[in-house]
């Protein structure tokens, strides 16, 4: 599967646009993590406890996004894009939106 997020794959053609696909997840903070992170709140620098939960958050959700492109025969996502919000407080979603698409390589 092709995923990129940009409108084309290079050597490739849209042979079949199969529609819009997405993928989300909901994650929460950890308190054990949320006591650290309060802590470098207060002494600076990167909080890479929620970095990393950030990270596993995008993983899940574009891995879900290509798994509903794989439903609708697609063997790739173009114009990949990530919104994140807040959902609560402590909670936040990550949403990976693109479009199916079937590509075909460019004979040449």
């Amino acid at each position: 599967m092709i995923v990129t997020n940009i409108e084309s794959v290079p050597g490739m053609r849209i042979k079949a646009q199969c529609g819009m696909v997405s993928g989300s997840t909901v994650r929460a903070k950890n308190v054990f993590k949320d006591i650290g992170a309060g802590f470098k709140n207060v002494i600076g620098g990167e909080l890479k406890a929620y970095t990393e939960l950030l990270k596993e958050a995008r993983d899940e959700a574009i891995n879900r996004m290509i798994e509903q492109a794989k439903k609708l025969k697609a063997n790739g996502v173009i114009n990949v894009r990530l919104a994140t919000s807040s959902v609560s407080s402590g909670a936040a979603e990550v949403y990976a939106y693109g479009t199916a698409v079937e590509l075909e390589k460019i004979e040449g």
